[in-house]
Order: C-alpha cells, then sequence, then structure tokens
C-alpha cells in the first residue's frame, strides 16, 4: 500500500457545471458589493431638503415656476444639472424625454451654466424642452446641499419624497416618481 505525501495530493477538479456556478456566484457576489457601496454613496451625496426651501422660482425666460404647486397635484421631478457637466450630457436627453411625456412636471435647474442667453443657446442646440430655472451662482443648488451633479429631488406635497445622484435610466426615474404618488 502506498501513501502519497501532502505535495502529491491530487486536488479534486471541479466539473463544467461547478465552474459556472463559481463564477456566477463571484459574479452576483461582486454586483451585490457594487449595488451596496453605490447605495450608500448615492444616499451620502444626495440632496437635502432646505428648512425654509425657495419654492418659487423663476426659469431663465422670466416665468414663474411654483414648486410647491406642481408638486401639489402630482410628484415633481427637480433635475440639477451643468452645460459643462459631462455626465449630465448623457442624462439631459432621458429628462428631456421625460419632460415629453407630460406625466410629471419636470422642471430642472442649471447650476453656474452661464447667461441666460448661453443656457438658451445651449438648450436650443440639444433640442432640450424642459423647464429651466438658471441657478447662475450656484445658490439654489447650495441651498440644497448639493455636491453633485447631476442630482435629482422628487417633490410631493412641497416635501421632498426622495433625492438620488448619477445616471438614472428612464425606467427609474418613472418608477420613483410613481412610488412618490402612491406613498
Amino acid at each position: 500500500m502506498t501513501t502519497q505525501s501532502d505535495d502529491e495530493q491530487v486536488k479534486p477538479t471541479k466539473t463544467p457545471k461547478q465552474k459556472v456556478f463559481s463564477i456566477i456566484k463571484t459574479i452576483l457576489l461582486y454586483g451585490l458589493v457594487f449595488i451596496l457601496v453605490y447605495s450608500v454613496i448615492n444616499w451620502w451625496r444626495q440632496p437635502v431638503m432646505p428648512a425654509d426651501p425657495q419654492l418659487q422660482l423663476t426659469d431663465y425666460q422670466g416665468q414663474s415656476v411654483d414648486l410647491a404647486g406642481m408638486s401639489a397635484d402630482q410628484p415633481t421631478l427637480i433635475y440639477f444639472w451643468g452645460t459643462w457637466c459631462s455626465i449630465c450630457n448623457m442624462t439631459s436627453p432621458t429628462i428631456n424625454k421625460l419632460a415629453e411625456t407630460n406625466n410629471y412636471p419636470v422642471v430642472t435647474i442649471a447650476v453656474k451654466s452661464g447667461s441666460n442667453q448661453e443656457l438658451q443657446g445651449y438648450l436650443a442646440e440639444n433640442d432640450y424642452e424642459f423647464t429651466t430655472v438658471n441657478d447662475q451662482d450656484g445658490q439654489i443648488f447650495a441651498d440644497w446641499e448639493g455636491q453633485v451633479t447631476p442630482s435629482y429631488v422628487f417633490l410631493k406635497d412641497g416635501e421632498m419624497t426622495q433625492g438620488l445622484t448619477g445616471i438614472q435610466p428612464l425606467w427609474s426615474l418613472k418608477l420613483r416618481l410613481w412610488l412618490s404618488s402612491v406613498l
């Protein structure tokens, strides 16, 4: 009878099915860690509603925007962005699509994006039709303790129901608006 030394022990090989299961398990684990980290960072960076928020604003064309009144009828999305923000270049078309559906009010706040004329040119160049307030000095964004653009605030009855940052797909924004309407 022969015995193998520790160096000569044969390791069992995994079957193809076990290898696939191991890969899927690893992907799911890393995915879960990513979602957890992303959620914590998003929560930390989200805007915070001021104690006495300015909900009566004026858009870049001089039209009055009553956020409290808009959000009394149905949830309203406030989208903080900038013409200088490269991520906003990816998210603004989604916001434009959401605004075009007219299912929910959408008000955008352009943070430090130049004069009203410069902002108007940028909106026209990109075919954006959403209502836009020009926050030339960034004070509105600062009042909401905004840290990054793009940032999103969902209002219902003049109160913030949700806040988030970063790239958001259209379905996610629609879902959050719907949730704000039923909760």
